[in-house]
């Protein structure tokens, strides 16, 4: 059987308005069984569950934040697990997705680092974190107006699945959300940043988590960064610009001693001078094990002031949901059996 969310809105069965039907059941009422769409003939719906699954989740489940953010851990029918942020703002109602299970860009400060890899995310088990926290929260799934792909693995190396799903997201008959409230975070891949920058009228935001300035910190912090240098990535971003015409957001996890120096702050301006770039400091949400502890107030404003003093775009992006392990693979790595995601 398939996963009716990996079809492409215009691939999706059935035709004329059972087909306009049948899509509304999954992206406006985010229905979660066929059993629901109360004005498709039963025995057309019998026929959808013989051959496509609506839900990809065996089992999900919640931890709620006292700032309103929702953690959501699924579990998959292989019993894998990832995981999903709600946060609700007063302006807007954002969503995080996973694209993995696991990751293999192993970043020290990063939970879902110390989880391994364990296997791709299929475009419709990306989806399908939408729908399924839309059911969650009461909401439309067309209630979620903002996506980043920034949850537990590497966008790029799971290039397909990914651009497939932001398709389906952007597509007017499913989602249809704003190409500028989707954004794509990767670790800073050059082949897969100048094979986004060629998808045509895709047009989705790059969000690029560089975290350190300078090779050797970079290294230490993201041990698989020797395969791509920061030379080599920001050329990759400056390509993405000249052929996009969009802005790229650089992340930056504040550690301690690790990569808060003034000297590196410098060093970062110095990097995306004549780029049209902003810059999102994030403090480091700690998680036990980690080894790394989050630069503290006055460290984070000395970094953030000599950034602006060189004319650089930046803001601090404060972490929600902190009490309910929101942070990529926290709550994962929890469970029994998390290390082990690669085996």
């Amino acid at each position: 059987m398939q996963l009716l969310l990996d079809l492409h809105p215009d691939a999706y069965p059935l035709s004329g308005y059972r087909r306009k039907q049948l899509l509304e059941w999954v992206f406006v009422h985010g229905a979660g069984e066929y059993a629901a769409m109360s004005n498709l003939p039963a025995g057309l719906r019998d026929e959808l569950s013989r051959e496509y699954i609506l839900d990809p989740f065996r089992l999900v489940e919640t931890v709620r934040s006292q700032d309103g953010s929702v953690k959501y851990l699924f579990t998959l029918p292989d019993h894998r697990q990832m995981e999903a942020v709600y946060m609700p703002y007063l302006d807007r109602k954002t969503i995080c997705v996973s694209t993995m299970v696991g990751c293999p860009a192993k970043c020290a400060f990063c939970a879902t680092g110390a989880l391994g890899f364990g296997r791709n995310l299929s475009a419709g088990e990306v989806v399908g974190q939408i729908l399924a926290v839309a059911r969650g929260e009461g909401l439309s799934p067309r209630d979620l107006r903002n996506l980043v792909f920034m949850g537990m693995g590497e966008p790029l190396l799971n290039y397909d699945a990914t651009i497939l799903a932001a398709r389906i997201l952007l597509h007017p008959d499913a989602l249809g959300m704003s190409k500028r409230r989707v954004t794509l975070s990767t670790v800073g891949l050059p082949k897969g940043i100048r094979r986004l920058a060629q998808e045509g009228d895709l047009g989705i935001k790059l969000a690029i988590s560089i975290h350190a300035p300078d090779e050797e910190t970079r290294q230490r912090i993201i041990p698989t960064a020797h395969a791509n240098s920061i030379a080599e990535i920001m050329d990759s971003a400056r390509e993405y610009q000249l052929v996009t015409g969009r802005r790229v957001t650089f992340e930056y996890a504040m550690l301690r001693g690790v990569n808060d120096s003034t000297w590196q702050a410098e060093l970062l301006a110095d990097l995306l001078r004549g780029l049209v770039s902003h810059v999102n400091l994030i403090p480091m949400n700690p998680w036990e094990g980690s080894g790394f502890e989050e630069s503290t107030e006055q460290e984070l404003q000395a970094f953030y002031d000599a950034l602006e003093a060189r004319g650089v775009e930046v803001s601090v992006r404060r972490s929600r949901g902190r009490d309910a392990g929101a942070a990529c693979g926290q709550l994962a790595l929890k469970q029994p059996g998390a290390v082990q995601a690669g085996a």
